[in-house]
Formats: C-alpha cells, structure tokens, sequence
C-alpha cells in the first residue's frame, strides 16, 4: 500500500475497527507466563503458529505477536504499537510477562514478531547472550553508538531495532525536594560534594552494576555504605526515601510519581548511565515481510518525548486510566490513528 492508500484507507479503518477487546487493569495482581496468557491479548500459545504474516504489496492484514514487559510503561508502549497495527489492517495479539528473559529468545525463534524495548538494555541483552555474561560493555550514553551496536549484535539472531525514540527511561537517582533545597543540590557531583555516608535504596543487582553501585562510587566518588533491596523505582523505594530511611534511591527518568511524592531526580552529570531511548524491536523476517510495519512505528517512534511518556504513565499509575485508553487518545491527539 502506498502513502495516499494509507491515507485515504485511514478513516475507513478506522471505523471498521474492532473496539479493543478483553481490557484488564494495568494493575495486575500476578504476572502471568507468556506461553499461557498474554495481557489483553487471548490465550494463544506463544509456540503456536501465528498464520499468514499478510501480503506485503497489500501492507498489513497478516497476524502479529507484540510481546514485552508487563509493567505500566512498557503495557502502554505495546497498546501503542497494538493500536497502530490494527489501525493499518493486522490481526495483534499482545503476550506481556515478566523479563526480557522470555520473549526475547522468542522473538529470535519468530514466536514474537514485534517489542517495545530500551535501546542500552537490549544491547547488553544480546551483547551477553553473544560474548557470555563477564562481556565488556558496549552501550553508552551515545545513542547513535548504541544503536550501530545493537543493530550488529542483533542481525545474527534474526532480529532488528527500528528508529529510537527520543524518549527514555534510563536509570536515574532520586532525594527528597527537602533534602535537595537545604543542601543546594542539582546533580550527583553536589551530593558527592557533601562527603557524607549515604544510604540506597535499588535493584537487588545494585552492588554488581556499574550503573549502581559500582558507579555512584567510581565515577562520582560517593560513600555508599548501605544498599537497601528495595527494587528499581519501586513504591517501596519511593516510601523509603520519603520517609527518610534512604539518601537516595534508584527510579527512572521517566517516573511520573516523583513530583507528587516530593522527590527530585539529580541529574547525571558525569554520564554514568547509558542511552535506554524506546526502541522497537522486530524479527527480521516478519519485518521482509511487512515492511509497512517499519514505516508505521518509526512514525510513532519519532513523535515520541520522555515528557509525552511521563504524562502517559501518571494517567495509569496516579489516575488508575487503562494503558489501551492512555495509549488509544495519545494516537489520536497525534493524528497517527
């Protein structure tokens, strides 16, 4: 289908569209294994056959598995992704679990044929699976770099990322606005500057990473004598370093709770963290296939901030909205469905 077909077919789509079917809370108690159940997705087995890809020439109207993480971010980036493929014509099933761990080797097997991803993460993802688990790390804060890196370490396994996004959820650290205004702190360099023994609340892998630990400590010199398992931007990270049991805690770029929690971000001054912009991931022989995919979520991709995402998590995570909804109204309010 060529630009004007899509454009004229648009309307028409989208009111022969389907509503979104079997919603579920973004809030969901357990998560579930991919190959039993995807979220808002029908209970096809992940191995099962996903049928005619469609015609290439007549750009979409084949099936396609978007697999991906089960958290808010990542359940609103694949109802994006969901919303648009359906828009241009594709029968979507959406599988979202727990870790990169169980769809990303799918992807590769042609199980999944599309994900939402974060560039530096799937890099050290495949960067490991390749050169083993003590491998030299390639991604950077450069995302240019990264993505000539991830494109090379995915080609071999049958995958390939599209256009990155600019917006990003790189890891970051977080104080208490107080905290931040009685000691004149902007960056992880000011706190350093107090030399005084600071406590972190983080991702149980903390002490391992050097974008944690091993980081905070070698780059900018900080005292960290206690690291708190409380997880990667978690309620009970926030609640620790609100209630003033932690100095700092790790949470996201893209965390849309802080302002209202009280909590600032310092900022990374010293480039600690690497480039995490949302890319799409695709099989490579699904994307041969329809390469209209490729036109239809780099369009998407483009338009997309860190603050666009922001608002869209604080609409899941703060007024309890469905990421289909949050997702479905951004679209539209962007003129791409």
């Amino acid at each position: 289908m060529n630009p004007l077909q899509r454009l004229l077919g648009r309307p028409l789509r989208r009111a022969l569209r389907r509503p979104l079917l079997d919603r579920r809370l973004a809030t969901l108690a357990a998560l579930v294994p991919l190959a039993l159940v995807g979220a808002c997705a029908g209970d096809d087995a992940l191995t099962a056959d996903n049928g005619d890809s469609g015609d290439p020439a007549a750009g979409g109207g084949g099936k396609v598995v978007i697999g991906g993480q089960n958290y808010a971010e990542m359940q609103i980036m694949s109802e994006m992704y969901k919303a648009l493929l359906e828009d241009a014509g594709y029968d979507v099933t959406l599988k979202l679990v727990e870790s990169r761990d169980v769809y990303a080797p799918e992807m590769q097997k042609g199980n999944v044929d599309i994900s939402a991803d974060y560039l530096s993460s799937m890099t050290e993802f495949l960067n490991k699976q390749e050169n083993g688990p003590d491998a030299e790390i390639v991604a950077s804060p450069d995302t240019e770099a990264t993505v000539e890196e991830l494109t090379a370490l995915a080609e071999p396994t049958g995958i390939e990322p599209l256009e990155p996004a600019e917006a990003q959820n790189a890891n970051a650290f977080a104080v208490t606005a107080e905290f931040a205004e009685q000691n004149d702190l902007s960056t992880l360099s000011d706190l350093a500057a107090l030399d005084q023994p600071i406590t972190l609340a983080a991702a149980e892998d903390c002490s391992q990473r050097t974008d944690c630990e091993i980081g905070l400590e070698k780059t900018y010199g900080l005292d960290i004598t206690k690291v708190e398992p409380l997880g990667f931007g978690t309620t009970g990270t926030k609640d620790a370093l609100e209630k003033g049991e932690v100095d700092l805690g790790q949470v996201g770029t893209s965390d849309a709770t802080l302002e209202s929690l009280g909590l600032v971000l310092l900022e990374d001054d010293k480039s600690l963290q690497n480039a995490e912009n949302l890319v799409p991931m695709a099989n490579s022989e699904f994307l041969a296939d329809n390469p209209d995919v490729a036109e239809i979520l780099n369009e998407m991709s483009a338009g997309l901030s860190t603050d666009d995402l922001a608002t869209m998590i604080g609409k899941v995570d703060l007024e309890r909205e469905l990421p289909e909804d949050v997702a479905g109204d951004y679209l539209q309010d962007k003129g791409l469905i």
